[in-house]
């Protein structure tokens, strides 16, 4: 099948099938699945005897129609987010739980706000269905084994503080709604994240972030749209987390980690922005605060670096409260 794709957001039949969709045979009886990620999507059935370009177009509409279906979640997402900063500035930990795909995109974010936020590692946590191993391959009934989620979760001795965050694209996944389950005994706040409604993992959880994904190109591959909406979710939760918790001054990461040369000389262009200073004194400032940017913008502005931390305490580690005080 060689004919151009029409490159257009449609969310509905692109351009590549629909004149074909006439030709096209009943969808298999596993279309009939209860859950919309099992579906077998008839825009894609012909999919293996489409070009590359074709196709790919088609996935790449398929990977922007995920995106679309966060916007009705902003509202849940924002509401948890709100519920959660309170524990976290309290010292609660972030804690995924999941199993398969899910657990490794979780992971990935997880991991990203230490260098990026200077987020203690001690202060994220996973729930992870099969263990570590299975972040690297797949592990036959691990995802079904609920006896070992609620002792991963006793192992982590979850509390009142904590902040723990189930993903299912299903929303029936048994480890994870037994994990979230074990959660909330335990008093932690929990959220749900599904791209199934109504689904068990939903209800679990306190707040229910849905994600209507529906039928993905192959069907039943949650790694793909179901994927990329669990992703972008987990960023939005995790950036304004982190927003709202003082690390981030004018959309720049100040509490970065400025372990290798380019973070060197980023944090060196942040601190003369913020402070309005040359990059020489930036530099030093940074010397002088062990290469720490909230403290070296204050330093930079005529502090001593005891002075800087102090007036960072005083504030809450929010650079534009401490800044103030300097003025």
């Amino acid at each position: 099948m060689k004919r151009a794709f029409l490159p257009l957001l449609r969310f509905g039949l692109h351009a590549a099938t629909a004149e074909d969709r006439r030709a096209q045979t009943p969808a298999p009886p596993f279309a009939k699945a209860t859950a919309m990620t099992e579906l077998a999507d008839p825009r894609y059935h012909a999919l293996d005897t489409w070009d590359s370009l074709t196709a790919l177009s088609a996935i790449w509409e398929s990977q922007m129609a995920a995106v679309a279906c966060i916007a009705p979640a902003l509202p849940a997402i924002a509401q948890a987010i709100e519920a959660a900063v309170p524990r976290l500035r309290d010292g609660g930990r972030l804690v995924y739980a999941g199993a398969g795909t899910s657990i490794r995109i979780a992971v990935q974010d997880g991991t990203e706000l230490g260098p990026t936020f200077n987020w203690p590692e001690t202060r994220v946590a996973y729930l992870i269905a099969g263990g570590d191993a299975a972040l690297r391959r797949g592990i036959e009934g691990a995802e079904d084994n609920t006896e070992d989620a609620r002792a991963q979760a006793v192992q982590a001795a979850l509390g009142p503080q904590d902040v723990v965050i189930g993903l299912a694209a299903s929303g029936r996944t048994p480890f994870t709604i037994a994990a979230i389950e074990a959660a909330r005994a335990a008093g932690a706040l929990t959220l749900g994240l599904a791209c199934n409604p109504d689904t068990p993992l939903l209800q679990a959880a306190e707040h229910a972030i849905l994600t209507q994904t529906g039928a993905e190109v192959v069907a039943g591959s949650t790694r793909m749209k179901a994927g990329t909406a669990q992703k972008v979710v987990l960023n939005m939760i995790s950036t304004q987390i982190m927003v709202r918790l003082g690390h981030v001054h004018d959309g720049l990461m100040v509490d970065m980690r400025a372990q290798n040369t380019k973070l060197r000389s980023r944090a060196t262009a942040m601190v003369a922005r913020i402070a309005d200073v040359t990059p020489e004194q930036a530099k030093a400032a940074l010397d002088a605060c062990n290469w720490r940017i909230k403290p070296a913008v204050l330093v930079a502005g005529g502090a001593t670096p005891a002075q800087a931390e102090a007036a960072l305490a005083r504030a809450g580690g929010i650079l534009r409260a401490a800044l103030a005080t300097q003025r």
